[in-house]
């Protein structure tokens, strides 16, 4: 099984800016740090490299203030001026290696405010996230925080600088505890920390955790690979059942994740032989109008099973009456369940329904978590939401049941049924 792509690193790259503390960037607040005066010959190097900065002559301004190297005896202040000015214009200029170097050098002096050392702290550790060099950017993120740091945006840098720089536990100890500040605080987890905790678990084959993470991605962030990772996981857990797999087929319906001819196939045979003929027709209809079916050269046997899933729903539709008559008198509320689920598939939503409530009141079903699970099925196509997942929350068992009515859960506050 892959690893999930750290598909955010690319938005926090692109997110990274020096704008976003301005007022270590600009030149008229970098100049106003000068506490005493400059030699005319630095002076001059700066007023010209200002005004090429002004001129957005980014290029020439750098080279401009890369003049000053070549003075000698230069003071403290002068220095650090130098470099304030230096760190404007690298910045704009896009010239990362060059924010890093004086960037550095405005740290060392220990110069400027508290407020503002934190806030050059956070320009280095973001430009060496940028340059890719991580271990250095872990190393100024915690400097950030050891200093005094609040803004917890920045940890989702830490953390994957961590991660990229290969001290994965460490990042595994800080995603783990943003997660369980998200989920004290009732926020939304991260996408990368979730993906990161995803990648953790799967490395260490603990798949409880894996599940747990890609649930969160999908009930959070609700992206279609996802689901995909979700569901195809969940036929690999200990315990689960083949029972099962039409069940999970209906999901994959709703999401759109079934496309391959087999798929239509599989599953609306699998409707028909459960006694579902009215779902396993939709089945084949959608097949059709997707174009997965009726074409190519099994056409003429996808047209059979066509043929086939109708004439089950005839026959099923007379006999109707008799067979609901039949399962209202047995002791085993199954085939009332059954029935009503095939009821509901058909149209007949509340008929189908009632009759699913009234064989599991019959507290005497082989498999009572499957028939909370259809109810609640059906209770979401009929557009009773609120009921449907009351329903599922019921659902237990370690056979894939419950997971299932989980993800359906998912699925219900996502499509807004």
């Amino acid at each position: 099984m892959k690893q999930l792509r750290l598909s955010r690193i690319a938005v926090l790259l692109a997110a990274i800016g020096f704008a976003a503390v301005p007022e270590l960037t600009n030149i008229a607040a970098n100049t106003a740090y000068a506490q005493e005066a400059m030699r005319p010959e630095i002076g001059r190097i700066v007023q010209a490299a200002g005004e090429l900065y002004k001129s957005k002559k980014y290029k020439d301004a750098l080279s401009k203030i890369h003049e000053a190297d070549n003075v000698s005896g230069k003071t403290v202040n002068e220095n650090f001026t130098i470099e304030r000015m230096r760190l404007s214009i690298a910045s704009a200029a896009g010239d990362n290696d060059t924010v890093i170097r004086s960037a550095e050098a405005i740290v060392a002096a220990a110069k400027l405010p508290a407020k503002d050392q934190l806030q050059m702290i956070q320009v280095l550790a973001n430009a060496y996230f940028k340059a890719g060099n991580y271990s250095k950017a872990a190393q100024w993120y915690n400097r950030y925080y050891a200093d005094g740091g609040t803004d917890q945006s920045l940890r989702q840098y830490m953390i994957q600088a961590m991660n990229q720089s290969g001290d994965g536990a460490k990042a595994m100890k800080e995603v783990m505890a943003d997660l369980a500040a998200d989920e004290k605080a009732g926020r939304t987890p991260s996408l990368i920390n979730l993906e990161t905790y995803a990648n953790a678990a799967l490395k260490q084959k603990d798949m409880a955790g894996y599940t747990s993470a890609l649930e969160k991605m999908v009930a959070y962030h609700g992206k279609k690979e996802y689901w995909v990772n979700l569901l195809n996981n969940i036929e690999r857990k200990p315990g689960y059942s083949e029972r099962l797999k039409l069940d999970l087929y209906r999901l994959k319906l709703v999401l759109g994740q079934v496309t391959k001819t087999s798929d239509y196939m599989d599953s609306s045979l699998m409707a028909i032989q459960a006694g579902y003929p009215a779902e396993a027709v939709k089945i084949i209809d959608a097949g059709y109008k997707a174009g997965a079916l009726g074409a190519g050269n099994d056409a003429e046997r996808h047209k059979r099973l066509r043929d086939m899933a109708a004439k089950a729903l005839d026959e099923a539709n007379k006999g109707a009456a008799a067979a609901e008559a039949d399962a209202k008198q047995s002791k085993d509320g199954s085939n009332l369940v059954n029935l009503g689920f095939a009821a509901a598939a058909a149209g007949k939503a509340d008929q189908g329904i009632a009759m699913m409530e009234e064989g599991i009141k019959k507290d005497s079903l082989k498999h009572p978590e499957d028939a909370k699970l259809h109810l609640g099925i059906a209770q979401l196509q009929a557009g009773k939401k609120a009921n449907a997942i009351k329903t599922f929350r019921t659902v237990q068992g370690n056979d894939g049941t419950a997971d299932l009515a989980r993800y359906w859960i998912i699925y219900a506050n996502q499509s807004g049924k």
